[in-house]
């Protein structure tokens, strides 16, 4: 028998369908609704989470969309074989080798660039002047084929002027700081926090409203701890899980 859910809020600003999704995943996760296995009929998960038929069938539709579910006429609703990518966060955290592995083909895409002045989070990030100019790229990883990373990364635009040129061209941040010889950088801090996607975030990384992303805001520094980049990366709970290591 299925037990009743208590974590659903009406007034949480997020909609029913959405928490409801979140939920399905969640049982998915931890095992509650095993893989490729049937899911609960409609009318069990409409009362389990104390909702109507019609808000199930919308978080139904919505996790068959991401490719979590899939619906067979006739047959119900299974759940998919679905592994998460596992993305280490350590003293050298590097999106291609990180994934290694776990996936066949995985690139990162130059999306913008911009130079503007540092706010003060970004300038102490980098150990510069508050308002000093920056140069900021928006970047996307992919692995095997699917978006698993939303980035923006900020650089001292006297040092690094060309990063975004370099960028475009190799497709990678190491191989673009090489080209101003940095040959190793170290994860000097890394922090943690996980909110809804925005809307920026449901375009980029192919999201449903709703959707949670994980974000991880860190500095890197050269083997002797001079700050080379302050960045932002925003993840999709959905496909990666941050794996922590001894920085």
């Amino acid at each position: 028998m299925i037990g009743q859910a208590n974590s659903i809020e009406r007034r949480s600003g997020v909609a029913l369908w959405r928490q409801i999704a979140d939920q399905i995943l969640h049982s998915i996760a931890v095992g509650d609704f095993p893989e490729n296995a049937a899911l609960p009929p409609e009318v069990a998960l409409a009362e389990r989470y104390g909702v109507n038929r019609h808000t199930v069938r919308s978080a139904i539709a919505a996790l068959v969309q991401e490719g979590v579910l899939k619906a067979e006429q006739g047959r119900g609703t299974f759940v998919l074989s679905r592994k998460r990518l596992s993305y280490p966060i350590g003293a050298r955290t590097r999106f291609s080798e990180g994934l290694q592995g776990q996936a066949s083909e995985r690139h990162i895409t130059l999306l913008a660039s911009s130079v503007e002045p540092a706010n003060r989070r970004v300038a102490e990030g980098l150990g510069l002047a508050q308002g000093a100019d920056v140069i900021r790229l928006e970047t996307r990883g992919e692995a095997d084929g699917m978006p698993v990373s939303r980035a923006a990364g900020w650089f001292d635009a006297r040092r690094f002027a060309g990063i975004d040129a370099a960028m475009a061209e190799t497709g990678s941040i190491t191989a673009s700081l090489a080209r101003f010889g940095i040959d190793d950088y170290l994860r000097q801090s890394t922090v943690l926090s996980a909110r809804h996607a925005d809307a920026a975030d449901l375009a980029d990384l192919d999201l449903q409203p709703g959707a949670i992303v994980l974000v991880t805001v860190a500095v890197n520094v050269t083997p002797d701890g001079q700050p080379i980049q302050f960045s932002e990366s925003r993840f999709p709970a959905e496909r990666i899980e941050l794996r922590l290591s001894a920085l």
